[in-house]
């Protein structure tokens, strides 16, 4: 009886740890203070958003320089897909009035972080991002998916093509709905469809090297975006 009952409080523990944790499966709170303590931007402020996983969130702690003194905004959480992102972009981008916001995402899916999902699924949910934040009068960047050769924590995948098609579609439907496009690809892929050597550690994440590219293409596109040219 005691083991019985030490098996069902257990179970019930269980349970009710991954119910809290089920509540917040977009990550809202990870940026809840931050938001909070962020003041309004005044009408003459260029606050620009960054929306993203990984590879958005390490980009400030590899290279702080380029966050340094700007209005720039990084809002990028490890290990995020498109459906996580869309779920918290209204509080950690909407919320927070940028001018501009830089939404990279779609690699995460493509691996099957949050289970399978097809390119019309994640392109879907890029719209909608991109639709949201027209409607709340923020300019929109769309970045391509960065070249995978292959994912170092799920082998075998086959990611290349997927992430060409995916960009393909994120392209046209930005150029068709007054956004930049951000293509990253074209400047750090290499011949097997992958991220250049070079530009990386671990062929999925840029290193300093590759995030000095994508720096000098964003400052470009952002430029564009304040300028109101499409």
């Amino acid at each position: 009886m005691k083991l019985f009952k030490s098996t069902l409080i257990f179970l019930c523990l269980t349970a009710f740890s991954g119910t809290i944790y089920a509540q917040d499966w977009p990550n809202l709170g990870k940026y809840t203070k931050e938001n909070a303590d962020l003041d309004l931007p005044t009408s003459e402020e260029n606050r620009v958003v960054f929306m993203g996983n990984s590879i958005t969130e390490s980009w400030k702690s590899m290279r702080p320089k380029y966050f340094l003194n700007k209005n720039y905004v990084n809002r990028g959480i490890s290990g995020q897909t498109t459906p996580q992102m869309l779920v918290r972009f209204r509080a950690d981008v909407v919320n927070l009035k940028p001018k501009v916001v830089v939404i990279l995402a779609g690699t995460n899916d493509i691996a099957g972080n949050t289970g399978k999902s097809t390119i019309a699924m994640i392109s879907n949910n890029i719209k909608s991002m991109l639709e949201i934040a027209q409607a709340n009068g923020i300019k929109v960047i769309v970045s391509s998916v960065l070249p995978v050769f292959d994912y170092p924590w799920k082998k075998g995948l086959h990611p290349a093509d997927k992430i060409i098609a995916l960009n393909g579609i994120l392209k046209s439907f930005a150029l068709n709905n007054n956004a930049i496009y951000l293509d990253y690809f074209t400047a750090m892929v290499d011949d097997k469809k992958g991220l250049k050597d070079a530009l990386t550690y671990d062929g999925v994440h840029p290193n300093v090297a590759g995030y000095e590219v994508m720096e000098s293409m964003a400052e470009a596109a952002i430029d564009k975006a304040l300028d109101g040219r499409d």
